[in-house]
């Protein structure tokens, strides 16, 4: 009787055991499928390298992105367009102020006039949302005012 259950025993311990080899061939097979003669060490070793490019180009592309994030500042960003009839003899809002600034409300107007003579074009620096050297009309800071 004490010989059937040790030999139970060991067929038990040798089905485990069977069976935890087995499983791991299949891991083994499944990290190996679809490489070349390749052992699993070549595999591993060439899949840390890829690792290590890949956070190397990773650093990189971060890098480029925190740079455009920086110069994006400076784009034109906000944009205000006012129409309007500056004089009397002449019918419609054919003259308009546009306003492109930047993230820091810095940038220029433009102001086109129209006339029956003919039409005019003026450009304003802005910085910090005020005129730098020229004085602004209405039109010009209410089209400064939508752009924000």
């Amino acid at each position: 009787m004490g010989e059937l259950i040790f030999l139970i025993a060991g067929f038990l311990w040798l089905a485990t055991l069977s069976f935890v080899i087995l499983r791991a061939i299949k891991n083994y097979n499944e990290l190996t499928q679809g490489v070349s003669d390749n052992t699993l060490s070549e595999v591993l070793n060439k899949f840390i390298a890829e690792q290590k490019t890949i956070r190397k180009d990773h650093a990189q592309v971060l890098g480029e992105i925190s740079e455009l994030k920086k110069d994006s500042l400076k784009f034109i960003q906000k944009i205000g367009l006012v129409r309007f009839n500056p004089f009397s003899d002449t019918g419609g809002d054919q003259s308009f102020v546009i306003a492109l600034l930047d993230n820091k409300n810095s940038g220029i107007v433009i102001t086109s006039l129209y006339a029956r003579t003919g039409t005019r074009w003026y450009v304003k620096k802005i910085e910090a949302g005020k005129s730098i050297q020229y004085e602004l009309s209405n039109e010009e800071k209410e089209a400064i005012k939508k752009s924000t």
